[in-house]
């Protein structure tokens, strides 16, 4: 029986799909003892409660929508790679890679830096592109 592991891969994988929660959290961040008729997040509404949100509390949920679009990529081009035979070694490396620019993405998307924000944007789906193609012979 072969002796089968959790790769760093998969691994990335797990934060990727834990990223849009975090960045719902942050949207919804202080707003959770306030009743909903002074501002506070209305649980029985959220999505209305977000949508009406400005400034940070909007672009982190823009932030976490685009986790959720980024998501299925990166999952697909994880588990290619893998089927692939791709060097493990270096997928991890790319695997962890997206994450930190990922989360370095979130963090210039609620700051409001757009212009970095996009150039991190383009660096990450390069970088997914990559992690799809390391398999390939």
């Amino acid at each position: 029986m072969q002796n089968v592991h959790f790769t760093v891969a998969y691994w990335c994988v797990l934060v990727v799909a834990v990223m849009p929660i975090v960045c719902a959290g942050i949207a919804k961040g202080g707003m959770f003892g306030k009743p909903p008729s002074q501002g506070g997040f209305d649980n029985g509404n959220p999505r209305a409660w977000l949508a009406n949100q400005t400034e940070w509390r909007a672009r982190a949920n823009a932030a976490q929508s685009n986790c959720f679009e980024a998501m299925p990529f990166f999952i697909g081009a994880i588990i290619i790679a893998h089927q692939l035979g791709a060097h493990q070694g270096r997928l991890d490396i790319l695997a962890f890679l997206f994450v930190v620019l990922r989360i370095v993405y979130v963090m210039m998307y609620i700051a409001g830096l757009s212009n970095v924000r996009s150039v991190v944007w383009v660096t990450a789906f390069a970088l997914n592109v990559g992690i799809l193609f390391l398999g390939y012979h």
